[in-house]
């Protein structure tokens, strides 16, 4: 072996490294600027929610069934909590697929995990949209014993 090369070298930290050597998106840089933005959105939307739900006026104490139907009743605070629920899902989403591609070891078992990870956090989202949309705290046909009072 020559002793004026080394055995190994580092390549140039400004050079993009790649894996695979393929040319395109690089997706990881994209999650990881998606990680950074919205977890600057999400601290602002969840500290918005607790300043709303449980400092403003008797705080805790005035949260029931009739302060949820009012608050949704506004297409404001559906979009507020939706984006809340999307953004929340994608991120942890997101941060759950790193932790899978970090631990998993195989790649049947890496794909088994990320494959239940996407079907939990579109189903989550899926059942979340549609409660925010559909929530009516006064169904039509219902039992009016068993209704809240804000309906008449």
């Amino acid at each position: 072996m020559n002793n004026s090369t080394p055995a190994s070298t580092i390549p140039d930290p400004q050079t993009r490294y790649s894996r695979t050597g393929m040319r395109g998106v690089n997706t990881e840089m994209l999650s990881w600027l998606f990680m950074r933005a919205s977890g600057a959105l999400l601290v602002i939307l969840v500290f918005g929610h607790l300043f709303v739900n449980l400092w403003l006026d008797q705080g805790v104490k005035r949260i029931d069934f009739a302060f949820v139907a009012g608050k949704w009743s506004s297409p404001f605070w559906q979009t507020w909590d939706l984006l809340m629920l999307w953004l929340g899902l994608l991120h942890g989403g997101n941060g759950v697929r790193t932790i899978i591609g970090d631990y998993a070891h195989g790649n049947r078992l890496r794909l088994v995990l990320k494959g239940l990870l996407y079907l939990a956090v579109i189903l989550t989202a899926v059942l979340g949209t549609l409660v925010i949309f559909t929530f009516d705290p006064c169904p039509a046909g219902a039992d009016p014993s068993l209704l809240p009072s804000i309906c008449k």
